[in-house]
This record gives structure tokens, C-alpha cells and sequence, in this order.
């Protein structure tokens, strides 16, 4: 925390109090001179850079709300839209999300005609990810495909084609994808006449999960710090888990050589789980072949070792983490202090109809984020509209919620609008089909009101928006009541912001995951068993977890064990899911998996234990077998499967 100046990696095992760390740094910077606004934290959410703000605010005792905080895509928004016209970059671009990426890249793949093929083409959400592929890693098209797509090799020429056409359409109608925040600012940060200016903006630099960096976000702080060498990272090199997004593990294991003069501190006492959790995870990264040597250690003393638990098959271990569940539920350990985790969604399947046919109510990490949900991303296209009027894809998406208009009649209104200099102002002279003329006055209403140069306040605007969309919502969707509770959520969500470009970006930045984002905390009585699966669970913890389907092709995943680098990644997985664990710990293990080729087949096979437990790891824990006691409420389908 005491760190002077250079650059200073933090290497912060589980749960050894890395967001502390991180804060204290902070604080103490301030107490040192450092003026909060000259500091720039990233973090990979903005909720995690607004607890290290308050709490650091709280150890120094004085306001540090001007420090720059936020994640990486946001900070490159702020200084993209002040240093952006360097690079010929307007600053009123508007920012697409994933989605409204995906949607863009499949409007070009048909208009190019890659949809008509005889061979089987790449969907435009898998489009989008060799895209963002490419462009966070520095490989060549090729390499990605061969390496991470192997089944769209045959695709190269044409994803080349679409991308090509996908990068001129955004440049066009001001528009930037999330991969376009990054590649623009290192690009800033690459001109001799930039450069300097964002880097003397900041005296110091802190970068949290740094092991969850991308190579293009390394060679940003490698540009940002090339003169003032104040930077402290820190992160866990055995928390490396999303190569999927082109995180590399490179980024923390290089830095000592990336920064010359590194100082490395190695945080390795664990505040969370007890000593005999820590053994296990100790002793499954113990073979890794590349990583910082450290071995956790904990105050908190247990007699208690984890548990493998050996279950017959599936239904056996739905029924036998049941049990479990109820046990320590009658032992006092709420259901949202439990925690059931697995490797691929797909997992808990089994489980979920154990736990309703036992009336054990759970939540499950995954599903459509807040964002992506239909009603919402309208909403936000009519804003998006108001902010920039060539936002193509907002268009297509606020046209075709009219009768009678389709992709068709969305096309030949955005070529009259381009001629008419994307005017908000003309757009009521452009010729619509009758059925949509009534609401297409209404839409140019709206939109007029929303671009005037003295538009009213943001909770306004979204007031107005809300009087035109909520009409429509009963044509467009099913269960209309809880969407319109969605629209007044963000109706209040926006009296935080200044301004409708600072909102839109905002939000697309950093979604909140529901609408339950928004509100106060649940209701004392409200409980739940948490599922998720193990990428879900990092950053959380649980008194109780159960680790389900730890058998070799499920962890590690049958996908990797080809490849040693993604191997590893596996174990750190585990050892990510084993850390989770505050008290107890269950390794659950089916002994054999079922598979139906007709509807009589009976036919299974046999399953090895997990490769990452090893004979010693083994030693550390206690085993037990998961025999499921047939019950006399139990259906005869399932004591029929019991019996085999």
C-alpha cells in the first residue's frame, strides 16, 4: 500500500483481501498529495470501482469522488470523446452492444448473401465473437479460426468480406462496438500529438484483475505509462479463466519484464475459507506449470475436510445434494448462503427438477441481462436515435415495431434520410405505409421533441419515450405488466445522469444484470439457493458449495483436454470454484452417465473422477457416498431409475 513510485504488482491469492489492498492504495496516495481527479482506477465493473472509491473514501476520511473510475470500455469512452477528433472520431458517437453488433454483422452477412449458401455459414452471434477475437488478440483471422473455430475455417474469405463491410458501416453512421472503445484509445495513445496529453492527465495508475487483461489493454498501459512509471496491478495469475474473451494469462506473468523495476508483493493469508479449503486449492494448483509460487494460509481453523461425495449416476447426485441442501438448512445455513456450481449451464438440469419437485426455490446466474431483453434495447434505440440519427441498427430495430414496415421498407427510409442529411427535423415528409402512418407521427413527434437543442431533462425525455413505447408493448410482447415496470426502473435509473449520451453509454458499458439492479436490497425473508456456473461464481463466496459433475470431459471440459494451455485454464477454473467455499466444500462425483439413443435405451458409460485430484489431493478430503434414499413421495419413473 506504502509502494513510492514504479511500477508495482500485487499478486492477491483468493480471497486475501485484493479490493482492500486496492483501496488502501488509493487512500493512501491521497493522504500522500495525490489529487483524486490526477488518479485513474480501472476495474472491470463500475460497481467495483465505486466500492473501492467508498472505501477507500472511509480509510482517509475525506471525499474522493473525482478519482477517475470505471472500467476499461468507459474511460475509453470519456477520453475517446475528448481526444477523438485526432483520430477523426466525432464525439457524438453512440456505443453498440453486443447485441446490436451481432445484429449489424447479420444484416451485412445477408445483404452479401452469405445466408443463401448451400454450405452451412457462421450466425451472426458467432460472427461477432470471431470478430471480437481477432481484434483483442493481435491474430490473424486465420489463426483464430483454426485455433478457436475450426469448424468455419471454410468461412475465411467471407467473415474477411463481412468485416471489412461491418468496419466502413460503423465509421459511416458514427458508430463503435465495444472492441472499437479499446483499438481506439491505444490508437489515441499511438500519435505523437495524443499521447502525452491523456498521459500526463494521471500521476498514478491502478489496474484491478489484471490476470483478466487482453492483449490490447496491456499495450495500453504500456503507452499510457511511458514517461511516469507510477502503475500498481494487481490480480491472482490462478484466476486466469477467460481466455474465451482473449484474456491472456501473459499480461501478469510478463509484467515484471513488460515494466522494468517491478516490485512484487505477494498476498497469500485468506480471509475467507477455512485451512482445510485452502489445502485443496493449494494442492490442485500445485502442478500448474506456469504461475507465482504461493501458498494460502487462514486463521480460520476447521476439523471439518472437503467432502468427495461418489454418486451412482445424475439423479443420485440431484438427490444427494438436495439432502445436503436441507441438512445445513436445518443446521441454521440459509439457502442464499448455499451454492451449487458446474462447468457448462447444461449441468444443473438434473438438479433443477430435483430442487422443484422438493419446492427448494433457486436462482440461476445466467439468462438475458437487463440490456438484452426486447422492450428494453427498444427503449434505448429511440434514445440512441435522438443521439445519433445514422445509427442504422437502432433504426431497423424502431421502424420494424411499426405495421406494415419491414426490412424492405426500413432500407428505403434510411437511403431518403441519408439523402436528406440524416435531418430529424424532414423526416415526416418521408412516405410510410398506411398502416404504420398513425404511429410513425407519433415516433416523428417524439423524435422532434427529444433532438430539439433545449430537449428537457434526461427523466423527462425517458418520460416521453416511455407515453409513445408503452402503447405498443401489448402488440410487440406477451406479459406486458412486468415490462412496463422494467420502463419505470429506467425511468429513475436516469436521474443519476447528467446527460442522455453520458446514460446510453453508461448503461451499455456496464449493464446492470435486472431490473433488481436497481432496487434496495431483497426482503429479510427472501431465500434462495444460488446455481451458477464456475466463470459465474468468481468474485463470490458461499458458506456451503457444492462442486456437481467432477468427472474428466466435464471438468475439465472434453473441449480442452487437447490443448495444455486451455488445461490449465481448466484447473485454475477449479481452483476458482474450490475458493468459493467459506465452510464447507462438496466435490460431487457420478459414477456413470446415461445416454438415449431411443426412447427403451438403457445403455450409460462410465466416467473417470476429475484429473485435477490428484491421490494427494484426495488425501485432504473426506470421502462419502451419495446413496439416495428412495422416498415415498418419489415418482415411479425415478424409483425406477434408482433401482438400475
Amino acid at each position: 500500500m506504502t509502494h513510492g513510485e514504479g511500477p508495482l504488482l500485487i499478486i492477491a491469492g483468493a480471497g486475501t483481501g485484493k479490493t482492500r489492498t486496492l483501496a488502501c492504495r488509493v487512500a493512501w496516495l491521497v493522504e500522500q498529495g495525490v489529487r483524486p481527479e490526477r488518479l485513474l482506477l480501472l476495474t472491470f465493473t463500475r460497481r467495483a470501482a465505486e466500492e473501492m472509491l467508498s472505501r477507500a473514501a472511509a480509510v482517509c476520511r475525506r471525499a474522493i469522488g473525482r478519482v477517475w473510475g470505471g472500467t476499461f470500455h468507459s474511460v475509453a469512452n470519456r477520453l475517446l470523446r475528448m481526444y477523438g477528433r485526432a483520430i477523426g472520431l466525432r464525439p457524438d458517437f453512440t456505443v453498440m452492444d453486443e447485441g446490436d453488433s451481432a445484429d449489424l454483422l447479420g444484416l451485412i452477412r445477408t445483404r452479401l448473401g452469405y445466408g443463401a449458401k448451400e454450405r452451412r455459414f457462421p450466425r451472426k452471434a458467432t460472427i461477432r465473437s470471431i470478430y471480437s477475437r481477432v481484434a483483442n488478440s493481435r491474430l490473424q483471422l486465420t489463426d483464430v479460426l483454426r485455433r478457436e473455430y475450426p469448424w468455419c475455417v471454410h468461412a475465411g474469405d467471407g467473415l474477411a468480406q463481412i468485416f471489412v463491410e461491418y468496419s466502413r458501416r460503423k465509421r459511416e453512421r458514427g458508430v463503435l462496438d465495444f472492441d472499437d472503445l479499446l483499438l481506439l484509445w491505444n490508437e489515441l495513445l499511438a500519435k505523437p500529438e495524443t499521447q502525452p496529453l491523456i498521459e500526463d492527465r494521471f500521476d498514478h495508475v491502478l489496474v484491478d484483475e489484471y490476470q483478466d487483461t487482453n492483449v490490447i489493454q496491456a499495450e495500453i498501459l504500456m503507452r499510457l505509462r511511458r514517461r511516469n512509471r507510477n502503475l500498481t496491478v494487481v490480480g491472482d495469475d490462478a484466476q486466469s479463466i477467460y481466455s474465451f474473451r482473449a484474456a491472456t494469462i501473459r499480461n501478469i506473468l510478463d509484467f515484471p519484464q513488460q515494466f522494468a523495476g517491478t516490485k512484487v508483493v505477494t498476498l497469500e493469508q485468506n480471509y475467507r475459507s477455512v485451512q482445510p479449503v485452502l489445502d485443496l486449492g493449494n494442492a490442485v494448483m500445485a502442478p500448474a506449470r506456469f504461475r507465482y509460487t504461493k501458498q494460502l494460509f487462514s486463521a480460520r481453523r476447521s476439523e471439518q475436510r472437503p467432502v468427495l461425495l461418489t454418486c451412482r449416476d445424475e439423479l443420485e447426485q440431484s438427490a444427494a445434494v438436495c439432502d445436503r441442501i436441507l441438512e445445513h438448512r436445518e443446521q441454521g445455513i440459509p439457502l442464499h448462503e448455499q451454492a451449487v456450481l458446474f462447468r457448462a449451464g447444461y449441468h444443473s438440469d438434473m438438479l433443477e427438477v430435483e430442487l422443484a419437485r422438493r419446492d427448494i426455490p433457486f436462482r440461476k446466474y445466467g439468462g438475458l441481462r437487463f440490456l438484452e431483453t426486447a422492450h428494453i434495447k427498444d427503449v434505448m434505440a429511440l434514445l440512441r436515435i435522438a443521439e445519433n440519427p445514422r445509427d442504422e441498427i437502432s433504426w431497423f430495430r424502431v421502424l420494424e415495431m411499426l405495421a406494415g414496415v419491414g426490412p424492405r421498407t426500413a432500407e428505403r427510409f434510411l437511403d431518403e434520410l441519408a439523402g436528406r442529411q440524416f435531418d430529424l427535423r424532414n423526416i415526416g415528409a418521408i412516405a410510410m405505409p398506411a398502416a404504420a402512418r398513425v404511429e410513425f407521427e407519433r415516433l416523428c413527434q417524439l423524435l422532434g421533441e427529444l433532438s430539439r437543442p433545449d430537449a428537457p431533462p434526461l427523466p423527462v425525455q425517458l418520460e416521453l419515450v416511455r407515453s409513445y413505447y408503452e402503447p405498443l408493448i401489448p402488440q410487440l410482447y406477451d406479459n406486458p405488466e412486468p415490462r412496463q415496470r422494467d420502463l419505470e426502473q429506467l425511468r429513475l435509473a436516469a436521474a443519476r445522469f447528467e446527460t442522455r449520451a453520458e446514460f446510453l453509454a453508461d448503461l451499455t458499458l456496464d449493464p446492470p444484470d435486472s431490473s433488481a439492479d436497481f432496487a434496495g436490497p431483497p426482503h429479510k425473508d427472501d431465500d434462495y439457493l444460488v446455481l451458477s456456473t464456475m466463470h459465474s461464481a468468481k468474485g463470490c463466496e458461499w458458506g456451503v458449495v457444492y462442486i456437481i459433475h467432477a468427472a474428466d470431459g466435464n471438468i475439465p471440459s472434453d473441449m480442452a483436454a487437447e490443448d495444455e494451455e486451455q488445461l490449465e485454464e481448466e484447473r485454475r477454473l477449479f481452483y476458482v470454484a474450490i475458493t468459493r467455499a467459506r465452510d464447507w466444500l462438496y466435490v460431487v462425483f457420478p459414477l456413470r452417465y446415461y445416454f438415449r439413443r431411443a426412447p427403451t435405451d438403457s445403455g450409460h458409460s462410465y466416467a473417470q473422477l476429475t484429473r485435477f485430484l490428484s491421490r494427494e489431493a484426495q488425501q485432504l478430503m473426506e470421502e462419502a457416498a451419495g446413496a439416495a434414499r428412495q422416498r415415498p413421495d418419489a415418482p415411479d419413473w425415478l424409483k425406477r431409475l434408482w433401482e438400475r
